[in-house]
């Protein structure tokens, strides 16, 4: 059963003295939420039916862009590939997370804590550089119609896909913390390793760090973000210009999709990293973290699948073949 004692004295536990205290954190504490255990199955039962929902749903679409030919384009490439990003990055952090809920201890071993942190920002800077190429995919398509067959093959998108692989990006942060001294206080006021938190609990002050961290988000945030927006500013005044309505309803329709994703997944991401850690509360960056992190990937095949009309008739065919099969006992 739940134990209280896991969530009791955090503020005696961040006050700690190391003098007191010699001995290397092995584990870290996910304190989570910190509720009653009725509550805790309640939330287990919710998050684990969105995660259940969000693999589903990018999963359909993933199969939709597989098996229906008039999807083997570029923009649709790319969609199924963000898709796949987004059931990778959901995995990093959700699996664990519903653990904790059902566990007594809720417990991360030192090294796991680090592999979390470093997967799940990752794969977030991924994310970014993906939704950048999906940008720059439809200012070419709108704004430079005649160079996108040349421009844009499938060649071209897997090696644009390719290269938007973040992974090195964040090898400076997760090293500087990692080596920070943590002699007692092991208790993270969150359900992920977030640097925030967890850079908290090093023994010594860590300034320099919290500043690396906050240039690197910065930096990554504002750059990814500025060239998104730069994007779609053409491509809204390219699609001002077009004399049909049925052409502008069209491109913003299929724009329209893409800006809901980014101004869901940046908007919450600004409010916790473009600022120092310093400055952000424990339970507001609990609830905006479950937003990028749970309920980003959840809305995105809804966002792309109801605004996209290609995308509603694959799923529908898609949907017809599975119903097909079954009943006639056949498999895939």
């Amino acid at each position: 059963m739940w134990k209280p004692s896991i969530f009791a004295d955090l503020e005696t536990n961040k006050n700690l003295n190391a003098n007191n205290c010699s001995s290397s954190v092995s584990t870290f504490i996910l304190l989570g939420f910190p509720y009653t255990w009725e509550i805790q199955i309640l939330l287990f039962s919710v998050f684990f039916g969105t995660y259940i929902s969000t693999l589903i749903g990018n999963l359909c679409i993933i199969c939709a862009v597989r098996w229906d030919y008039r999807l083997q384009t570029p923009m649709y490439i790319l969609l199924a590939n963000f898709s796949f990003l987004e059931i990778c990055y959901i995995n990093s952090t959700v699996p664990n997370m519903l653990a904790n809920f059902l566990s007594e201890s809720s417990t991360i071993s030192f090294s796991g804590c680090f592999l979390q942190f470093y997967f799940f920002f990752s794969m977030g800077t991924t994310e970014t550089f993906f939704l950048s190429v999906m940008a720059f995919d439809r200012y070419l398509a709108i704004c430079k119609p005649l160079h996108y067959p040349t421009m844009m093959t499938v060649q071209n998108c897997c090696r644009m896909g390719t290269g938007c692989c973040g992974f090195l990006c964040f090898l400076l942060p997760i090293y500087l913390a990692s080596q920070l001294p943590f002699c007692c206080a092991n208790k993270i006021d969150h359900f992920l390793c977030d640097p925030g938190p967890l850079i908290k609990l090093s023994c010594e002050p860590a300034p320099g760090t919290e500043v690396i961290c906050a240039i690197y988000n910065s930096v990554l945030i504002f750059s990814t973000f500025l060239f998104i927006t730069s994007s779609y500013t053409l491509v809204i005044k390219a699609v001002l210009r077009v004399p049909s309505a049925e052409g502008q309803r069209k491109a913003f329709s299929t724009c329209g999709s893409h800006l809901a994703v980014v101004s869901l997944f940046y908007g919450s991401i600004m409010v916790v990293y473009v600022s120092p850690t310093a400055g952000n509360p424990a339970g507001m960056q609990k609830i905006v973290t479950l937003f990028y992190s749970i309920l980003t990937p959840l809305f995105n095949p809804l966002i792309y699948s109801l605004r996209n009309r290609e995308m509603k008739e694959a799923l529908r065919k898609l949907f017809s073949s599975v119903r097909f099969r079954q009943s006639h006992g056949k498999g895939f």
